[in-house]
């Protein structure tokens, strides 16, 4: 028999958070995504949560397990190291009701760095990619937008503008593509109080990311650019020092 422990809250009531319980024996290997449904269907309709594809490929059912960002549908019970199973929603979100989180801030914060490749592709003159170029980007690829990373990293605790590692991770995929074609300002828009700089390596953003993106290594490479963005403006102010050196 689990025992699991979920963090009860509805944003529209003035009643404080509150845990509640529910007892439930797996007639089978089940995942922790699948025991809330069994709870929602069984004991309390009431109880809200986020999922859709429960194959780890949307990211919609991100929760905290056992104090740790995960997918509810890639966690086995019987991968647990005990049979009480503590279940809250993400950190760094508001919650709206119970699981459920408001992912606007984060939503915006993505959008600030202008996830898309901008460049005009003409079908009929299409520049490919080398697997080489291809390899570069790969991982950043990979990424859900789970909102895992965001939750898991301690900057966020104190620096709630940070963009955070997913949006910093996409846009640094966009900007190491062979096809990309956008000008420095989006970089620039990133050289802030609020932007890469914030960053301290701590990488749980890495420890928590269901597709082995590393957004660690993505933020250490806009760094560099960064900074050789800053030497270019600086030399292109002084020209007779370029020259001299």
């Amino acid at each position: 028999m689990y025992r699991f422990e979920i963090l009860r809250y509805d944003a529209t009531q003035a009643a404080p958070p509150r845990f509640q319980s529910y007892e439930l024996e797996p007639q089978r290997k089940m995942s922790v995504l699948e025991a809330l449904l069994v709870i929602q269907s069984e004991q309390d309709p009431s109880l809200a949560f986020r999922y859709a594809c429960r194959g780890a490929v949307c990211g919609s059912c991100a929760m905290s397990i056992d104090g740790k960002p995960q997918l509810a549908c890639r966690v086995q019970l019987e991968g647990l190291p005990s049979r009480r199973v503590i279940l809250e929603p993400l950190p760094h979100f508001e919650v709206l009701r119970d699981l459920v989180v408001d992912m606007d801030p984060f939503w915006r914060k993505y959008e600030r760095v202008r996830p898309w490749l901008h460049a005009e592709i003409d079908n009929a003159r299409h520049r490919g990619m080398s697997e080489a170029d291809r390899r570069r980007i790969d991982q950043y690829v990979n990424c859900i937008l789970c909102g895992l990373c965001y939750a898991a990293c301690p900057m966020l605790s104190s620096r709630q503008e940070f963009t955070g590692p997913a949006a910093l991770a996409k846009l640094y995929r966009f900007l190491v593509d062979s096809r990309e074609r956008r000008g420095p300002e989006t970089l620039a828009g990133e050289d802030s109080p609020e932007g890469a700089w914030v960053c301290r390596n701590i990488t749980r953003c890495i420890d928590v990311c269901p597709k082995q993106v590393r957004p660690t290594d993505a933020i250490a490479g806009l760094r560099r650019r960064l900074v050789a963005h800053r030497c270019k403006r600086l030399l292109s102010k002084n020209p007779d020092k370029a020259h001299e050196d």
